[in-house]
């Protein structure tokens, strides 16, 4: 068994109508001035963001609460630097991010940026890592798919140049996760099953990232057969609290591998798909997989059948067999099959092909000459 090292630095509070609790808990580090940053719009429609407002401002530390509630489902780099602006101006200590990946992601960003008289593209673009200053971030999902509460990356979009890249490193790691399924329950289906591919998503890549170790396997595992059993039951049944904790948890466990294992080629080459698209980070990885997969077998046929046969509850062999069961998976859940599908032209592949960043090399496909072009243009009219 070769040597490995895990990070998991983040205290989490998990569990159905944990949040209150958990916020009392943390009132050591929820203190001064906060910064409340939150997709907002059906959060507050549900009165999610004026309740944990309230319960924030009755925390002994705390002397104001600033919301910042305009971040779309894709961040964007003007965003960001309008939330660096109110967080300087607000004289922030703490930042919160409470929703989807994308309030999260955002969060951290501005964590890192009022800490900084540097603009945040220099950590976007040029590859540094935020320093020991940043603020600390709590992390609230209202989503189960992205990991964002667990993980140490921050992805964001420049809507100028139509870039989707990430600022990363262990400063963005929040303080505190709060994972409490009572605030996915009232998610759309659609939004549903695009998170809850992102959580397979993360269990498979994990599970074949060259960086997995035995203990990160272990959670794809987990992960990967709970999307299997629980997410299916949401479609029937979007009430289903059960299957909401659950999925809950594999988002969960899977933020964990995200900063301890990575991710492969379907990540790598959703960010470019995304930006140039402004689609959602799960329907884009959901018209990219089926492609990866008939690739990856080639280079890892037991872990993809492995991963595969978890997902179905039974075994599956063979690259047709599990090409058929990850596309029948996708159908099912009504997602697209490919970028066609997505709107993406087929004359801005080379394009995109130049703007795919990260560390391709954790892919064991990325060995096959030319992967990332391959893999666009087989995805472009998947069938």
């Amino acid at each position: 068994m070769k040597p490995y090292e895990l990070n998991i630095p983040t205290s989490v509070y998990f569990g159905r109508n944990i949040w209150r609790e958990a916020i009392k808990a943390l009132d050591s580090l929820i203190s001064g001035n906060i910064l409340l940053v939150t997709t907002g719009r059906s959060l507050k429609r549900l009165g999610y963001v004026e309740e944990l407002e309230s319960e924030l401002k009755v925390c002994s530390g705390v002397d104001h609460v600033k919301i910042f509630d305009e971040v779309s489902p894709n961040p964007r780099l003007s965003q960001i630097r309008e939330g660096i602006r109110l967080s300087k101006e607000a004289q922030a200590d703490v930042v919160i991010g409470f929703g989807g990946g994308s309030a999260m992601d955002a969060a951290k960003a501005i964590a890192v940026g009022a800490s900084t008289g540097q603009d945040i593209s220099s950590f976007l673009y040029h590859g540094k890592e935020p320093g020991q200053g940043t603020l600390p971030v709590i992390a609230i999902p209202t989503t189960a798919g992205t990991g964002s509460e667990l993980s140490k990356a921050a992805i964001i979009t420049d809507e100028e140049k139509k870039i989707k890249g990430g600022i990363r490193g262990k400063a963005l790691y929040p303080k505190a996760a709060i994972v409490d399924s009572l605030f996915t329950e009232s998610m759309p289906l659609r939004t549903t099953m695009e998170t809850g591919f992102d959580v397979f998503a993360h269990g498979m890549e994990s599970y074949i990232s060259l960086a997995a170790s035995p203990f990160t396997r272990m959670l794809s595992e987990q992960a990967i057969r709970m999307v299997g059993e629980y997410l299916p039951r949401l479609i029937t049944c979007p009430e289903d609290r059960e299957a909401r904790e659950r999925m809950s948890f594999a988002s969960m466990v899977m933020g964990i591998n995200l900063g301890n294992a990575g991710t492969c080629l379907p990540h790598r080459l959703q960010y470019p798909l995304g930006a140039r698209t402004d689609t959602s980070h799960g329907a884009g990885l959901a018209a990219l997989f089926t492609s990866w997969v008939r690739w990856e077998y080639d280079y890892a046929p037991c872990k993809v059948e492995r991963a595969v046969s978890l997902l179905q509850r039974q075994e599956v062999h063979g690259k047709k067999d599990c090409v058929e069961t990850i596309r029948g998976f996708i159908d099912m859940l009504g997602l697209p099959l490919s970028l066609k599908m997505l709107g993406a032209k087929r004359e801005e592949l080379d394009v995109m092909v130049s703007e795919v960043t990260g560390n391709v090399r954790n892919d064991p496909a990325a060995r096959e000459d030319g992967i990332i072009m391959k893999l666009y243009a087989q995805a472009f009219e998947e069938r």
